[in-house]
């Protein structure tokens, strides 16, 4: 069930995008609202993986603290007047996240039927979610470092 409710909700987030820029309803709002979308599908899951022991909590604080930096900067660029939509590795970084969460769950599920009996789904999952973190840290540093001008530190 966890495995087809974030299936769904990680293709409603792949299509929404799309419609809104096939019919033209790109706006300010949706560029922040939606990279928050993502953030709250990704983290929910990745508690619900730390429950389960199938990653590790460093990896998912690191996570986390990337996310509230990323959107504190866009906070501060908002209020100086600029929007900061996501980028080509933000957007890597949260589809190569959500497939690992779903390749999880599915490997999970597979052994919830008696197969796959022998795989450690902790030790594939905490190897998958370090990489998804090692994108994580790479796309964050790569937000900061496009958008430093954004910041005006001197208001």
């Amino acid at each position: 069930i966890a495995l087809v409710i974030f299936i769904l909700a990680s293709l409603t987030d792949l299509f929404d995008g799309k419609l809104a820029r096939k019919h033209g309803q790109v706006t300010n709002f949706g560029k922040f609202l939606d990279p928050l979308a993502d953030k709250v599908l990704v983290i929910s899951a990745l508690v619900c993986f730390l429950d389960r022991g199938w990653c590790s909590s460093v990896a998912v604080i690191i996570i986390i603290a990337r996310e509230f930096l990323v959107t504190s900067l866009r906070l501060v660029a908002v209020d100086n007047g600029t929007v900061i939509a996501a980028s080509k590795w933000g957007k890597l970084k949260t589809a190569f996240t959500m497939a690992v969460l779903i390749a999880v769950l599915l490997l999970a599920s597979v052994q919830d039927f008696g197969l796959l009996a022998g795989w450690d789904i902790a030790l594939i999952g905490n190897i998958l979610v370090w990489v998804a973190t090692a994108l994580t840290l790479f796309s964050g540093a790569d937000y900061l470092w496009k958008n430093r001008s954004a910041v005006n530190t001197t208001k």
